[in-house]
This record gives structure tokens, C-alpha cells and sequence, in this order.
């Protein structure tokens, strides 16, 4: 099989990997659709904070071969994988207190060779601990490639408060910031503010019915806090950029909730006027990647039709462009969602 990996000087090269065999308790997948991560692209052109180095997270295929001891799964069963599985030990200090992701075990199963391949193996941990979802028939394998990003998004509202009619700035409206913007729709905010440098996305988000302001506007914030009168509830910082962090937390209103959910280069430092945070009791939420309970609750916003997940997609890729394809999520020119199919 073949896979696409990381490799010096920004590149992407698609390398052969052997599978001796499929274990007991393991799948053969078939990767049908699979998207570009932010994440991904800073492993490829950044500097990117977590240890592992693996493209592909979001993948979606055909099972092909199943383990011998397997019989919740069959050959031709269209599924999601999840690359990350929890233990849900009561034992376990991190999923007791509702901490998934920071899980040791979290970290031990990964696909191999990766998601971004056309072939890839599910282990077993993940195999029985609820890390392969099956897709209801009018769910397509594009979709489901953004059934993790989505997943990312329904963790980051799970972690502050809110109530319908409330305001949302949204920073970066790339594809996950996208996602935001259909969640915070879904959930009945009555205003929505969309901030980016990007103004084809800043066009595509339009048709959402939002407000849009180009993040180098300088009179950004006054704008905001003119059509709020006291700052928007809360503030989803969907964009590396700590800039865009600074801003957020000038337009949040008193009591207002900022949420870190881009990824910021490894070794990224800002500064921040900390008795502004104090005096006016901002929190700041963070929040990495997702559990599988949380592809589970976006499997069911997709499949239901509540979040519209295939308006994002604008560009797809075959596997042997990998590179072509980083290249374009990077610049992001005229693109949203970029998928490698198979």
C-alpha cells in the first residue's frame, strides 16, 4: 500500500508500506475520502506542538478484510475510523473528569500507516473501543471525511456556556471555522461575526447570513462592540494566528468566553494585558482535537441534515497530488475544504 508522509523542506512524498497481515481483531480499510487538517498542514509547513507526525485524521472507506475474531463488521461496511480512542476507565484520572483527549491511551493506537493512505489498517484498541462508526446510506464518504473536524468543533462548544440568541466573533473562517459558523447557526445565535484576511472566504461565508469584517480592519473591534453595544458572548479563535487571540479577547464582552481553538505553532508566544482578562472575567477555553463520543454526536448532526457539512468542500485531490493539495490548503487560494479521495 501507499501512503502519503512528511518529509524535509516541506515536503509530501508518497511511500510504499508493507501490511503483513490483518491481527484478529483489526480492519483493512479501503480510504475512500479523506481531509486536509489545519493540523496537518502545519506538520508539513510548520512547526507543529504535538509529537505525532501522521497525515490524515479524518478518513472514510470501505472495509476490505476483517480479523478473524470479528463479527460486528463485514466486508463491504462503509465506515469512519477515528485515528485517537480513549480508555473511559474510571480508573483513568483524565477520562474521569471528563478529559478524553488527554488520555494516555489517547495517544498509544494510531491507523497504520496512517489515514492518508489507500489502504490502512484499524488496531484493535480502536476496533473495540468504539473508534469505527458505520455510515447511515445517506451519509457519502465526503461527508464523512468531515465527521473529525466536525467532532473538534461539537468538543470546543461543549467546553462554555451559552444560550440562543447569544453573539459569536468567529476568527478564521477556514473550514473548521466554517464548522463554528453552521454549529453556531444550528444553536440559534443571533448574530454572528466572521473575521478573516482570506475575503474569498470572507465571500463564502456571506451566504450564512453573518457579518463579516477583514481581520486588518482597524476599526474591528469598535465595529463590533457599535452592533453589540457590549461585546459579543463569546469569541472562537479557529486560526493559528495569537494575533487574532489578542483581538478576541478585546471583543468579548464582561464575562464573555474566549475559545483557543486553532493550533498554534510549537514555541508561539504572545503577550496579553492580563488585568483585562482579570476585570473583566474573561474566560479562556482551550480545547485539542476530539473523543469518539464526540464523532459519534457529529455523525448525527450530518446524518440528520442539521449541519450541512458538503456546502465546504470546494476542492478534491487524488492521493498521488498530496503534495499539490498541502500546497493549496496552505494558501488557501478560492478553496475551503480540500479532500484526497482514492
Amino acid at each position: 500500500m501507499k501512503a502519503a508522509v512528511v518529509k524535509g523542506n516541506s515536503k509530501v512524498e508518497i511511500e510504499n508500506f508493507t501490511i503483513s497481515d490483518v491481527a484478529p481483531n483489526e480492519l483493512l480499510i479501503k480510504m475512500q475520502s479523506c481531509g486536509i487538517c489545519g493540523s496537518d498542514v502545519e506538520k508539513v509547513f510548520g512547526k507543529y506542538g504535538q509529537p505525532s507526525m501522521r497525515l490524515g485524521h479524518e478518513p472514510a472507506g470501505e472495509v476490505i478484510k476483517i480479523g478473524d475474531a470479528i463479527s460486528d463488521f463485514k466486508i463491504g461496511d462503509r465506515v469512519f475510523t477515528h485515528h485517537h480512542v480513549a480508555c473511559y476507565s474510571k480508573d483513568c484520572h483524565e477520562c474521569s473528569h471528563g478529559n478524553e483527549t488527554m488520555c494516555k491511551q489517547y495517544y498509544q493506537s494510531n491507523l497504520n500507516p496512517c489515514g492518508l493512505a489507500d489502504n490502512y489498517v484499524v488496531p484493535e484498541w480502536n476496533v473495540l473501543h468504539g473508534g469505527v462508526l458505520k455510515l447511515p446510506d445517506n451519509v457519502s464518504y465526503q461527508e464523512a471525511a468531515l465527521i473529525e473536524p466536525l467532532a473538534c468543533c461539537v468538543r470546543a462548544w461543549s467546553k462554555f456556556k451559552y444560550q440562543k440568541n447569544d453573539t459569536v466573533a468567529i476568527l478564521g473562517v477556514g473550514p473548521t471555522g466554517m464548522m463554528h459558523v453552521l454549529l453556531a447557526k444550528y444553536f440559534g445565535f443571533s448574530k454572528i461575526f466572521c473575521m478573516d484576511l482570506n475575503d474569498f472566504r470572507l465571500d463564502f461565508v456571506k451566504k450564512f447570513d453573518v457579518i463579516t469584517i477583514r481581520s486588518d480592519d482597524p476599526n474591528l473591534v469598535q465595529k463590533v462592540t457599535d452592533d453589540t453595544t457590549i461585546g459579543v458572548d463569546v469569541a472562537i479563535v479557529a486560526t493559528s494566528s495569537l494575533h487574532a487571540f489578542q483581538d478576541a479577547i478585546k471583543l468579548v464582552r464582561k464575562g464573555g468566553t474566549v475559545v483557543m481553538f486553532g493550533v498554534p505553532s510549537k514555541g508561539a508566544t504572545t503577550e496579553i494585558d492580563m488585568s483585562v482578562v482579570y476585570s473583566k472575567e474573561i474566560s479562556i477555553v482551550t480545547t485539542y482535537a476530539a473523543s469518539d463520543m464526540d464523532t459519534k454526536k457529529a455523525l448525527e448532526l450530518i446524518s440528520s441534515g442539521n449541519v450541512d457539512v458538503k456546502s465546504l468542500v470546494t476542492h478534491k485531490y487524488s492521493l498521488d497530488d498530496s503534495q499539490k493539495a498541502f500546497e493549496h490548503a496552505k494558501t488557501g487560494d478560492s478553496a475551503m475544504k480540500i479532500i484526497i479521495e482514492n
